[in-house]
């Protein structure tokens, strides 16, 4: 129900937009999320955005860089990605959690998409 697109191979400093299109469900009363899994390391979360006002949370690593937004008429989140790093290349996921708020907890979420890698050559 949430199909995540738009990663790719990109030089450093290039720009991607992932998008997560969701389905099924009033997911535009959900917070979204967008975490990311390198091999090796644990998930972790990206930015986030709640339902209501579209608050929006970032991590520290990605604050300036990263944008997460929301279209609810087409139940679809964006996180338009700049300057990219090698250290972004990760496999991202888009994530759905019903009470709106917009958590940087994965455990928060209860829906989850494919994920779409990113990857990112120095």
């Amino acid at each position: 129900q949430l199909q995540a697109s738009g990663g790719g191979l990109v030089q450093a400093g290039g720009s991607l937009r992932l998008s997560c299109a969701a389905s099924g469900r009033m997911f535009n009363r959900y917070g979204m999320g967008w975490f990311r899994q390198a091999p090796g390391r644990e998930r972790e979360f990206v930015a986030a955005i709640a339902w209501r006002l579209g608050r929006t949370y970032y991590e520290d690593s990605v604050e300036g860089r990263f944008t997460i937004s929301r279209d609810n008429a087409k139940n679809t989140v964006y996180l338009q990605m700049n300057n990219l790093k090698p250290e972004d290349t990760a496999v991202y996921l888009c994530a759905a959690e019903y009470t709106g708020t917009g958590s940087k907890e994965f455990r928060e979420y209860q829906y989850w998409g494919q994920g779409t890698l990113v990857t990112v050559s120095s």
